[in-house]
């Protein structure tokens, strides 16, 4: 069995506290360090503590440890507005990546490290939610012909964490070109939420997307509001292959939801149609138990749950009314690792990846304008 190298870029309050925990856990995989570029004094010390939990080193000098010849493969969870320069310099070190879900912030970053990538013949994957059992499901409904040829797709995916019911209501002017996207209080949400139904049709289908309608609101808290950005979107779309796609998709606080959120799916084909809950089937619990409740204090530099780590460390139970009983999926870094093995590129590549970051912004477009964007 052939043991990979992995590089982790970049250390707590990211994902890489889940995905670097997902790679160790495997085998196949080895945890050689942890690195990032120089950068400000809260960075870097969440760097440190990430590889100190991890039990591993931090390598300071970025240049040098992608160039380590024991690193196969980087995962990188840089800020969406680092990502562009930290993935090129390891295309030239010929690392194969794994990608937080957005490669990049921008259409012409993500286009350019997907030529990059592609030119070197590296292999990458983005993080994605289509490993679930539902999109499992999907697939295979989708591909056996029983629902007729397909003509419509729809995802309904929110995130049940923050405390909502902060905001103030009332019409939202979204802005045409956004450059930052994340923020500690706050993101982005159909960058963040929505990028995995945009993915998921794409993996699905097997299709680009050629039109996009949409809008942006803010429902549910004050803090996307003060940093002007999103907390719930709607979008319609169509495919190359005149497929018609609709997604909602956001954030909408920890009570709004027995578990994680909404995570619903449903195929529409010219012979019939199919709904999938991503929580079913599961057991519900009914008994006379304190009720779940959020924080009484979030965490001060977490207050949307964004991270295990600052949700852990501001108390924060998982909640109990709702048990999955369904098997467990094979998990997204097994099965990068079985590219690795393979040496074959993924089904979600970075070249894909950089087509949902091209559907986001148009998202956002349609938004800012009410018009139609027509994708090249």
């Amino acid at each position: 069995m052939s043991q990979f190298g992995l590089l982790l870029v970049t250390g707590n309050q990211t994902h890489q506290e889940n995905y670097a925990r997902a790679f160790a856990a495997d085998p196949r995989c080895r945890l050689v360090g942890l690195t990032d570029e120089p950068t400000d004094e809260r960075r870097a010390a969440l760097n440190r503590k990430l590889a100190e939990e991890l039990d591993i080193p931090f390598l300071e000098n970025f240049s040098e440890a992608v160039r380590r010849e024991d690193v196969d493969f980087v995962s990188i969870c840089s800020e969406p507005e680092r990502r562009l320069r930290l993935t090129l310099e390891c295309v030239e070190a010929g690392k194969h990546i794994y990608f937080d879900k957005d490669p990049a912030p921008t259409v012409a970053a993500a286009r350019q490290i997907a030529e990059a990538v592609s030119k070197r013949g590296l292999l990458s994957q983005a993080f994605s939610l289509v490993r679930v059992p539902a999109a499992a499901q999907a697939k295979a409904a989708f591909e056996s012909g029983e629902l007729g040829d397909l003509i419509g797709l729809h995802c309904d995916i929110t995130f049940a964490k923050g405390l909502a019911g902060t905001a103030t209501l009332g019409p939202r002017e979204e802005k045409p070109h956004p450059t930052q996207f994340s923020f500690f209080d706050s993101k982005r949400e159909f960058l963040c939420v929505g990028y995995y139904a945009v993915a998921f049709f794409q993996w699905l289908t097997g299709q680009r997307f050629a039109t996009v309608d949409a809008t942006t609101s803010n429902y549910f808290f004050t803090e996307h509001q003060k940093n002007d950005v999103e907390d719930c979107s709607c979008a319609m779309l169509g495919l190359e292959n005149g497929v018609e796609a609709t997604i909602t998709a956001g954030r909408c606080g920890w009570k709004s939801h027995p578990t994680h959120g909404i995570h619903d799916i449903r195929l529409i084909g010219t012979k019939g149609s199919l709904t999938l809950d991503a929580y079913a089937p599961r057991l519900v619990t009914f008994c006379d138990a304190e009720p779940w409740s959020p924080p009484a204090e979030p965490h001060p530099e977490d207050p949307m749950g964004f991270w295990s780590s600052t949700t852990k460390a501001s108390g924060v139970a998982p909640k109990t009314d709702w048990q999955p009983i369904q098997d467990a999926a094979k998990s997204d870094a097994a099965c990068f690792l079985d590219c690795l093995e393979s040496g074959k590129q993924s089904d979600m590549s970075v070249v894909l990846a950089a087509h949902s970051v091209e559907v986001v912004h148009a998202v956002y477009e349609s938004a800012s304008t009410g018009e139609t964007v027509q994708l090249a």
